[in-house]
């Protein structure tokens, strides 16, 4: 199973990286370390990564009412990583379509 689960492809991670930082957003496993984590982007898209951040985003809560009862739920927490890669270098997640 791969580390990586998709790349996080909002307005905010594109402006980060279109800036001179070249920061970029990814979903990983929650089991995955900083080290397991910059061997398989440097794999996947053979770039040099220079950092990584990682961090936790929990779920927010929802609630519903219906006819018959109010219903609680959560969406599902996820591990996030933010990776800043060295100068001159860049990730094209569309090259492929």
């Amino acid at each position: 199973m791969s580390i990586l689960k998709h790349p996080i492809v909002t307005e905010k991670m594109t402006s980060k990286a279109d800036l001179k930082n070249k920061q970029y957003g990814f979903v990983v496993d929650k089991n995955a370390n900083k080290i397991q984590i910059r061997k398989e982007i440097e794999k996947m898209y053979g770039v040099t990564v220079e950092g990584i951040s990682t961090l936790i985003v929990y779920g927010k809560k929802r609630n519903r009412s219906t006819k018959a009862r109010y219903i609680t739920g959560q969406s599902p927490n996820y591990k996030k990583a933010i990776v800043t890669l060295s100068e001159g270098q860049e990730i094209d997640f569309y090259k492929n379509i």
